[in-house]
């Protein structure tokens, strides 16, 4: 099986496949995990992945599937799934010999040889590994028959990849269990040794955390894993934009632009020393802020009539509250978490600002504000209501071409973040207050 997902790896490297087709859904990964992952699988490693959480890695163990033969012959009903050239169980050796040709044969899609195993401390060694069916016991078989066993996860796996998530929550005698099945390739049921030949890829993933606050992988085990890969968060904004545009499910349009905010947020927030690093901020945090944030918007368009919302500086504000028990943050930042959150947003905030409105001359929009005509935003203002408050000068228009707002939602939203900038570069008031924000 691992001979299988080597040549198939090997044939899409020789044919110039692109990474992205070879691991698809995988970003941030291409320069220096999957170089790592890829030499493993030629070297027919079984792999263990460590990283924090929320860095994909499970998402990388399911994408191995894709490498498998998209088809593959079984023994029909037998219960591991054994070959038809190469049974295992006593049971199928037995079918195979008194069938002769006519074994009856059926065919196997590669994404039914994946198997995954949450590891909690509660699994059991019959979930892993079978344990004696007292059914089959209560028909008069003895308990050394073969045929007793009720096979458990790995076991069933044959032929396939088995992952096991969160590896260090398993007990330590669970991991010995598995340490026999890895290598030596037996079973050991209540006493009784039962040995198979299978045939299985083992892949689990860790947070090194874990090693001390929760459990940690025996050493015989680590030392069966021929390899170890770290994981990280994506190291290009690039990436990480392309996470959230990729996982999250947006209720309303959120502009590249507020993405590029979260995004810079989250980074932010790996980067803070408020934020306790070795909990992580998990791409899930982004994720569930650009959901979060398009949301604010739909709300919006529903109360006020709206057809086409268009997400606006003005929802960022709605993270903070919803997302903040995602965080850990440091023990001397306790009663600070708010503000802590308020200003890296901000920060983020300007950057993107400042990166994408660079260069536009702004003080036509800053006279016009502080001269009189204040622009009013807000949760309850709809995006007509925005632009009827806006001044005729030419730098509306310049910001609008330049972030590519062309429907009334989305030239709402270009001002708004322009306005935004200017209030955190300090040239421009605001006041905010019962769902209106006003700028001037």
């Amino acid at each position: 099986m691992k001979a299988e997902l080597r040549e198939n790896l090997l044939a899409k490297l020789s044919a110039g496949v692109d990474v992205a087709e070879v691991w698809p859904g995988i970003l941030g990964f291409e320069d220096t995990v999957i170089p790592q992952l890829e030499r493993a699988l030629i070297a027919e490693h079984d792999i263990v992945l460590l990283g924090e959480r929320g860095q994909g890695k499970t998402r990388l163990l399911r994408a191995l599937s894709g490498l498998l033969d998209e088809w593959t012959p079984v023994i029909a009903g037998a219960e591991l799934g054994e070959h038809p050239y190469s049974p295992i169980t006593p049971e199928s050796i037995k079918r195979a010999a008194d069938s002769g040709d006519d074994l009856p044969v059926a065919w196997k899609h590669r994404s039914e040889r994946y198997t995954e195993k949450l590891a909690t401390p509660d699994t059991s060694v019959a979930d892993l590994v079978g344990d004696i069916d007292p059914i089959k016991v209560a028909e008069g078989r003895s308990l050394g028959d073969p045929e007793t066993i009720a096979y458990g996860l790995i076991p069933r796996a044959h032929r396939g990849i088995v992952a096991v998530n969160e590896l260090p929550d398993l007990a330590e005698r669970i991991q010995v269990a598995m340490l026999n099945v890895m290598e030596e390739r037996d079973i050991q049921v209540r006493g009784y040794t039962l040995r198979l030949p299978l045939d299985v890829l083992v892949v689990a993933s860790a947070n090194p955390e874990d090693y001390t606050n929760r459990g940690r992988i025996i050493t015989p085990l680590k030392d069966r894993f021929g390899a170890e890969i770290r994981t990280h968060y994506p190291q290009e904004l690039d990436a990480e934009v392309g996470v959230i545009s990729q996982e999250a499910h947006l209720a309303a349009e959120v502009p590249d632009y507020l993405l590029q905010i979260l995004a810079r947020f989250a980074r932010a927030l790996r980067e803070s020393t408020s934020i306790d690093q070795r909990s992580g901020v998990s791409a899930r945090f982004a994720i569930a802020a650009a959901e979060t944030v398009a949301a604010s918007a739909r709300h919006r368009g529903a109360v006020l009539g709206e057809s086409d919302p268009v997400a606006r500086v003005v929802d960022l504000g709605t993270i903070i509250d919803v997302l903040r028990g995602k965080l850990e943050f440091e023990s001397g930042e306790e009663g600070r978490e708010q503000a802590v959150l308020e200003h890296l947003l901000r920060r983020a905030t300007a950057e993107t600002a400042q990166r994408l409105l660079g260069g536009i001359d702004v003080a036509p929009i800053v006279t016009a504000v502080e001269g009189g005509s204040p622009v009013t935003t807000g949760e309850r203002v709809s995006a007509r209501e925005v632009l009827d408050a806006l001044p005729e000068v030419p730098a509306v228009a310049e910001i609008q071409r330049r972030l590519g707002a062309q429907t009334e939602g989305q030239r709402a939203a270009a001002i708004e973040l322009a306005l935004e900038a200017l209030y955190l570069a300090k040239r421009i008031d605001k006041v905010s207050g019962e769902g209106e924000t006003v700028y001037g």
